[in-house]
């Protein structure tokens, strides 16, 4: 069940820091660990950070979650950009469409509790990612 839920625009640089700086601060009010903080808050730079060069820009919908007997926080990255057309290729570490590591995508994917990805040439890319209280 969702608990708490902030929409935040992705288009520039400061953007990306702003998402990190509030995906910080819920992580920390559901009580994860510093390691999870730090795992999320990396995840979430990284994702953003592709939303705005990649996707030319988007928005970010962080939640908290409670289910029965456990807390997280999801975060879901969306935008219209031109969509990635080999996912399972994007996901492989040293493949970049830029002038990146190419660890994004598989990097997010290893600091998450959950991962999912969607992603239509000519539409957009979601990502959702989670990460669960241990």
């Amino acid at each position: 069940m969702v608990q708490k839920k902030v929409e935040m625009r992705l288009a520039a640089q400061e953007d990306i820091v702003a998402v990190r700086q509030a995906t910080r601060a819920l992580s920390v009010e559901i009580g994860l660990s510093i390691i999870d903080q730090t795992k999320i808050v990396t995840a979430a730079s990284e994702l953003a950070r592709n939303t705005v060069i990649y996707g030319g820009g988007g928005i970010v919908t962080l939640e908290t979650l409670r289910e029965t007997d456990k807390q997280g926080l999801r975060l879901t990255f969306e935008d219209r950009g031109p969509g990635i057309p080999d996912i399972k290729r994007a996901m492989q570490d040293g493949y970049t469409s830029g002038s990146g590591l190419g660890l994004g995508l598989g990097g997010a994917k290893r600091l998450s509790s959950e991962f999912s990805i969607h992603s239509e040439v000519g539409v957009g890319t979601r990502v959702a990612i989670t990460r669960w209280k241990a």
